[in-house]
């Protein structure tokens, strides 16, 4: 292995690094997919000083192997179905609408959990960094990219610690720039690349949604003194 994270936070800081083209503009959003990437997010936002939000999207789990994403779904509708592997598979339409449905409640429970009664941040003519822990298939992502479009921001930037080489290809067709620590040719997993992997929690979610309201003051802070 060329390299291995500690935890997320050091992951986010050494991405962060990677992303000092966007710090200190007034113009970036941070945007952090939920559970994993939120972590990461933050310290990109944090050391950038850009404002944090979370965009929500879940896998669509093969029936029986649930592991393995024949797509996914996001906020506002959208969704990205992997059309061959579903052919191959032989996956009914009737499976996958269960499946989505499934999925489609507890999207709607995180966004709740999350967010409530607050508005998801504007994005319209901004940059948007998409951020999320690792990238295996890269499915997640790429309805988050799909369904930020319909939004219009200026550019989306997808970035991640780590990337396997197929998610890469795809992503960097679909957004208009990534970032990438390492995109190591024998990826594995995701989980592979960090010492603690442990899950992240919607209360530590939450946390980090809170905290980042204060880097984003001081961030802006900065800004007026400029």
């Amino acid at each position: 292995m060329s390299i291995r994270f500690n935890d997320r936070r050091e992951a986010g800081e050494l991405l962060a690094r990677k992303l000092q083209a966007y710090a200190d503009r007034r113009d970036v959003v941070v945007l952090g997919l939920p559970r994993g990437g939120v972590p990461v997010a933050y310290e990109v936002a944090r050391s950038l000083h850009a404002p944090l939000d979370v965009f929500v999207v879940r896998k669509l789990g093969v029936p029986g192997h649930e592991e393995f994403a024949m797509g996914a779904i996001a906020s506002g509708g959208a969704r990205v179905l992997n059309q061959i592997l579903v052919r191959q598979l032989g996956i009914s339409n009737r499976d996958i609408e269960e499946v989505i449905a499934t999925e489609q409640r507890e999207l709607e429970r995180r966004e709740r959990e999350y967010r409530g009664d607050v508005p998801f941040i504007d994005v319209r003519d901004r940059v948007v960094i998409l951020v999320d822990d690792g990238l295996a298939t890269g499915a997640s992502m790429s309805v988050a990219v799909a369904a930020l479009r319909r939004e219009r921001p200026a550019k989306i930037v997808v970035a991640s610690p780590v990337a396997s080489t197929d998610a890469m290809e795809v992503l960097c067709r679909a957004a208009d720039d990534c970032v990438f620590v390492v995109v190591p040719h024998d990826f594995r997993s995701v989980g592979v690349w960090y010492v603690n992997f442990a899950a992240t929690t919607d209360d530590e979610v939450q946390d980090f949604l809170a905290r980042s309201l204060t880097p984003m003051l001081d961030g802006a802070a900065t800004l007026a003194t400029m």
